[in-house]
């Protein structure tokens, strides 16, 4: 029998959490936690995704701003703008949404965020010391792909774990968690030779790929835990990386798409929003 992971449920479980602590907060010291999300240009995805993090937001006590910038902005203004919120004390997370316009090198603008603000993660500061299981602040998915598995008590400690993509927002940086949780890790990609006979060896498989349906039931071993990132808009339906219909009921638990990792990355980008604030008044060693 699967076990469905309901990842809605364990994100709402998270806001609520947050919520307390925010109002504790809030009574101690009349601060509220402030994220401030940025907003080039007018792709309807993107601003799709920033009203969802200001839902999250209201839901986590939080205050949320959002600076809607046009399309044309230059370089100079959109950083001269990340500086502003950097030396701005009420603002504890700064959120660049990407997609940007083709003229804006993302990676300079991602660099400009304050290490101590960065709550996507992506600063190379921050992923250095994800590297060192030093980071308090790490990337929303791959976080959330683990607070899953702990929230269901899905061993990690010995565990096979194979990761399908290597990208730097989700490959890597789940593989880096799950060993710094003493899994074993494969990180598999578009040139890996064998890959059923390798995924079939997992105890935790992680689907990052990007590519609908992709891995079908014999791809997966009996009982082990599934954890679904993608995400493909296939006609009027989102899919993921896993044929859900096939592999559930061979799979010991999976999450389902939409509904699984998706609402983890907002209540992540929460949490550590709420890190960040913590960082900032020295609340963590």
């Amino acid at each position: 029998m699967t076990v469905k992971i309901d990842g809605k449920a364990v994100a709402a479980g998270i806001r609520g959490e947050l919520k307390v602590e925010a109002e504790r907060i809030k009574n101690e010291t009349g601060e509220e936690i402030c994220l401030a999300v940025v907003l080039v240009g007018d792709n309807p995805a993107s601003h799709v995704y920033v009203r969802l993090k200001e839902k999250a937001c209201k839901e986590a006590g939080f205050i949320s701003i959002q600076r809607t910038l046009p399309k044309e902005i230059s370089m100079d203004e959109l950083i001269a703008l990340i500086e502003r919120l950097n030396n701005d004390p009420t603002v504890n997370g700064i959120l660049v949404q990407l997609p940007l316009p083709d003229h804006l090198d993302e990676s300079k603008v991602l660099d400009r965020i304050s290490v101590d603000k960065d709550v996507d993660g992506f600063h190379p500061l921050n992923v250095g010391l994800l590297s060192q299981k030093l980071a308090k602040l790490m990337p929303c998915t791959p976080a959330g792909c683990v607070e899953l598995l702990d929230r269901y008590h899905i061993p990690i400690e010995g565990s096979h774990a194979v990761v399908l993509g290597r990208s730097n927002i989700v490959g890597k940086p789940v593989a880096v968690m799950l060993i710094h949780r003493n899994a074993t890790v494969t990180i598999c990609h578009s040139r890996s030779k064998n890959l059923a006979q390798i995924t079939s060896q997992a105890d935790i498989l992680v689907a990052a790929i990007g590519k609908p349906n992709f891995v079908t039931r014999d791809m997966v071993k009996e009982g082990a835990a599934v954890i679904d990132v993608g995400t493909t808009k296939v006609g009027s339906n989102i899919v993921g990386d896993v044929d859900y219909e096939n592999v559930f009921g061979k799979a010991g638990w999976m999450t389902p798409v939409p509904g699984g990792v998706g609402p983890m990355t907002i209540a992540m980008l929460m949490y550590n929003t709420m890190m960040a604030y913590k960082i900032q008044r020295k609340l963590l060693v």
